[in-house]
């Protein structure tokens, strides 16, 4: 089995050496992402919840650059820099998937690129 890179122009480009998601079989891992505008490269205006609704929306992008969905994660990590943050997630996250929600994750980090307040990386099954 081969993996194949995954790109999409309606997500943030890489800001380093590694892909948007990798495609294994039925499989896509997603990397992170961050609150980035794709089209700016700039992480968007604007307070908690308005980044993590582009960083959902920037994985959407990547969900369906490879085929899928986000109905089709499986597992779903998020990384904030401030746990006060966790029930707003929470309730964002409701607004982009149902029930049987996905596996996830969420961590309390000291930082992350380019000053993000939070980043979330995925599993997504084809």
């Amino acid at each position: 089995m081969t993996r194949q890179a995954i790109k999409t122009d309606n997500a943030p480009a890489a800001i380093g050496p590694y892909s948007q998601a990798i495609r294994h079989g039925d499989t896509v891992y997603l990397s992170g992402q961050i609150p980035l505008n794709p089209e700016t490269m700039q992480i968007v205006d604007g307070d908690i919840g308005e980044q993590i609704h582009r960083v959902f929306k920037n994985l959407r992008a990547v969900c369906e650059a490879a085929g899928g969905s986000l109905d089709g994660i499986l597992k779903l990590n998020v990384y904030l820099t401030d746990l006060g943050n966790f029930a707003t997630a929470n309730q964002i996250m409701t607004e982009y998937f149902s029930e049987p929600f996905p596996a996830r994750a969420a961590v309390g980090v000291a930082a992350l690129p380019l000053g993000a307040e939070v980043e979330m990386e995925a599993v997504l099954g084809l």
